[in-house]
């Protein structure tokens, strides 16, 4: 793969206050938000409701590298009825070799088959190695003498979920080391911070691979780099990517008509979310500053139709 040096990468963005991106208040769509089934703050169950309340009717939970919130609120039958849930993923892909923050790519999946098994045993493995990623992190924390084992005691770290660095953040700011997620990302455990672990996972060929085999559609996430980036992405379209995350909430409205572009040109679906964790407003604060266009869940469902992609 090749790649120039783009600017910072998304780490810690999530945890900013939402700005506009392109309009504000409209949207009835939101492909990219996230449960304490990974590393949010809202059961599945809180967040559904919010979102329909706030007036999304084509949802997406892409909670990383699980569909536990999918599955769990299918089978409560949960599920408000405006909502049309969507099967979806994000899967944290190790570019190496790729000048990147933190050598990563995030790549978004939707409309598996919850119920494929071999889609289900990599997840599991890429969770057994974030698993194994934050304890070290909290050890490596504790060595320089940020000690967060008590603000995590309330954690049951024997649940399956996928656990991520924002809790740590969290805990970090419960014990007065950093002042925010997005603070604590930057100077603690972020690149280059003392807490900082290298991830280990699939790489981005793996992870699209993976999303396709289940019946998935694979999409680049708030990739803001794309207008300098387009050999790169031309690898990705031939590994399988389908489509780049457009409508990003904290992305200016400039960047979004230049990746906007970038996706029309290289013939990508283009999708959008607010990738709602909830450290820093409610769900209704952050639909209120999000712009994703119909023709966005338009445009994903018939990629998924294409693809033989479940609901």
């Amino acid at each position: 793969m090749t790649g120039s040096t783009p600017p910072p990468g998304h780490v810690g963005r999530h945890a900013r206050r939402p700005k506009a991106s392109a309009g504000s208040g409209v949207s009835t769509v939101d492909l990219h938000t996230h449960t304490l089934r990974s590393d949010g703050v809202l059961e599945p169950v809180e967040l559904v409701g919010e979102a329909a309340a706030a007036g999304i009717r084509t949802l997406a939970i892409t909670d990383h590298d699980s569909l536990a919130a999918y599955r769990d609120l299918n089978l409560r039958r949960a599920v408000p009825a405006p909502i049309e849930l969507i099967t979806g993923v994000e899967i944290n892909a190790l570019a190496r070799g790729i000048p990147l923050a933190e050598g990563e790519l995030h790549i978004l999946g939707f409309g598996m088959d919850a119920t494929d098994e071999a889609f289900e045993a990599a997840l599991g493995k890429q969770r057994a190695a974030r698993r194994i990623r934050f304890q070290k992190t909290v050890a490596k924390l504790r060595e320089v003498g940020m000690a967060i084992d008590a603000h995590l005691a309330h954690l049951d770290l024997t649940r399956d979920d996928a656990l991520g660095r924002p809790t740590i953040a969290r805990a970090l700011i419960a014990a007065g080391h950093a002042t925010s997620v997005e603070d604590a990302f930057r100077r603690l455990i972020g690149w280059g911070g003392p807490g900082y672990v290298q991830r280990e996972g699939m790489g981005p060929r793996e992870a699209i691979e993976a999303i396709r085999d289940a019946g998935g559609v694979p999409v680049l996430a708030h990739f803001s780099e794309a207008p300098s980036q387009v050999p790169l992405l031309r690898e990705l379209i031939a590994m399988g990517l389908a489509g780049l995350e457009v409508h990003y909430i904290s992305f200016a409205p400039g960047t979004v008509t230049m990746v906007a572009e970038v996706a029309k040109h290289l013939g990508l679906i283009a999708t959008g979310g607010s990738d709602y964790h909830g450290d820093t407003s409610t769900y209704a604060a952050a639909h209120a500053v999000l712009h994703v266009p119909d023709r966005v869940g338009d445009g994903l469902r018939e990629a998924m139709t294409a693809a033989g992609a479940t609901p």
